[in-house]
């Protein structure tokens, strides 16, 4: 069963920001974009760099490295050189905090 688990205060994370956080012992990436936010694993799938830094456009991460762009509503890859997708988890908020759900 899915646990939602607090990674942030939504004063910590500004329209256009981002935050490394941990969920479930992986690397994860919180985004706060246009008032929608995401949570993403934050490991590029064809060379294990992380995606922390990469540029955001059209609602997909780039990975800074090798230029892998992966959707963050479905970690879906959406060009070479990945073809895995990245994990995606669930966002809520609630009050003042930013949870992430994990199963």
């Amino acid at each position: 069963m899915p646990e939602s688990v607090k990674v942030a205060a939504v004063s910590e994370v500004p329209d256009g920001g981002r935050k490394s956080i941990i969920v479930d012992e992986l690397p994860a990436l919180l985004l706060h974009l246009g008032g929608e936010w995401y949570c993403i694993e934050d490991v590029c799938t064809h060379d294990g760099q992380p995606l922390t830094d990469g540029p955001i456009a059209d609602c997909a991460i780039a990975c800074p490295r090798h230029g892998a762009r992966f959707d963050l509503k479905t970690g879906k890859a959406l060009c070479m050189p990945a073809t895995e997708p990245v994990r995606t988890y669930p966002v809520t908020i609630r009050g003042a905090d930013v949870f992430v759900e994990v199963s």
